[in-house]
């Protein structure tokens, strides 16, 4: 079986507001082409479809297309939420649609697999969606609470929460919880001794490298899942960290399809292509996603990356700049997206003993209340846009007739 393992779409997110929605329709092409093309028996999304609960009707349509043009080339897909998807919103089709498409949201459906055929029998797609620890317990099988042949390899719980995964306990962890759930995986695959079997979870496992692009999915400081948890499974194809990594050969995160931060920069993007034999992984193969616009941090005076030949190279990419003028250049942003029109990000370094040591009042003497305002929001994030500057003048002027009439 040839399973293509893809997770993190977060489809509808902007990059500093920049919409990225043409970029991950690009990225569908690229997925369908890549099925077509291997022969790809299923393809596995490790969750965070959506880039949050209420997503854009557009992101909301390329969703619908992307499992379209997916059944058409031939495939089955199983589909998990993540943390940032609403899973009721996800799922809530989920019993109407083509057999081949499998979305899975339910914490109480973990034990019953999707089963593909190949020419060496089945194969047994266990689907976990995030399972939030304060709710998900409550919605897991009762087969979670226990291994009838004492086949769970993990133990007690290292957490100190509750080691039988009990509904009576208290509180839960993350990995408390995604304890619970591969125990009702076991408990259906020792009815089926020998099978080959995935699991698509979406969590952080111990030992995974994140960005600066994730949402903190911990609980009271306990967010990490144990590998072990997941030992004995053929392949895991996890999903919530966007760098690509293997944590073991048999589980691994395919990142997200681009990235979503600075930190991602130097990153390189892939779906891992997975060929599943008569025992077991026979080889993992990343497929590098396209790279529509790269991302570069570039660092430096005003005057050096206006004018330096070393920098020409990334004028069409996003840009993070990090200015090391002695003291912050007026009109920063704007002056540097003459050069880099997708410069998004600025930050400013002074040299050492060359900040500015004067006074709030001393550094706003002889600006205007508008200067001082502009100024503030480049200094905490970036240059504000022009509608940005209309809405600052606006409020300042209601302010001041507000304070008039008084």
């Amino acid at each position: 079986m040839l399973a293509l393992h893809t997770s993190d779409w977060h489809l509808g997110r902007g990059l500093h507001g920049h919409d990225l929605l043409p970029a991950q329709a690009a990225f569908i092409d690229h997925l369908v082409e890549v099925v077509r093309a291997e022969s790809v028996d299923v393809v596995l999304v490790g969750g965070d479809v959506h880039d949050r609960a209420i997503p854009p009707v557009r992101a909301l349509e390329l969703f619908d297309e992307a499992l379209s043009r997916l059944r058409d080339a031939g495939t089955r897909v199983v589909v998990i939420s993540g943390n940032h998807d609403a899973a009721r919103r996800l799922g809530d089709k989920s019993g109407l649609i083509d057999p081949r498409i499998r979305i899975r949201t339910d914490p109480a459906t973990v034990g019953v697999p999707v089963v593909v055929e190949d020419a060496d029998g089945p194969v047994r797609i266990y689907a976990i969606p995030y399972l939030e620890p304060a709710t998900a317990n409550a919605l897991l099988p009762a087969a979670a609470a226990a291994s009838p042949t004492g086949t769970d390899p993990t133990g007690t719980d290292p957490t100190g929460t509750d080691p039988t995964g009990g509904a009576a306990s208290a509180t839960f962890s993350q990995a408390a919880t995604m304890r619970r759930a591969m125990r009702a995986v076991r408990a259906d695959l020792d009815g089926h001794p020998g099978a080959r079997s995935v699991v698509v979870a979406h969590a952080w496992v111990t030992g995974g490298a994140g960005s600066d692009s994730e949402r903190d999915i911990s609980v009271g400081g306990v967010g990490n899942v144990p590998s072990s948890l997941f030992d004995g499974i053929t392949y895991t194809a996890l999903g919530h960290l966007h760098r690509p990594q293997a944590i073991t050969p048999a589980v691994r995160y395919s990142g997200s399809p681009m990235a979503f931060s600075f930190s991602e920069a130097a990153d390189r993007k892939a779906c891992l292509l997975v060929d599943i034999g008569r025992d077991g992984v026979r080889a993992v193969r990343g497929v590098e996603v396209p790279t529509g616009r790269r991302m570069a941090v570039l660092r430096g005076t005003l005057r050096e990356l206006l004018t330096a030949a070393t920098f020409a190279a990334h004028e069409g990419d996003f840009v993070s700049a990090v200015l090391t003028d002695p003291v912050r250049p007026d009109d920063a942003m704007a002056t540097l997206q003459r050069r880099f029109p997708f410069a998004l990000r600025l930050a400013h370094e002074p040299p050492a003993g060359a900040a500015d040591d004067r006074s709030f009042g001393e550094r706003t003497r002889g600006r205007t209340d508008l200067e001082i305002a502009k100024a503030f929001v480049a200094h905490v994030r970036s240059d504000p846009s022009p509608r940005e500057r209309t809405l600052l003048s606006e409020a300042l002027d209601a302010a001041r007739i507000a304070e008039e009439a008084a």
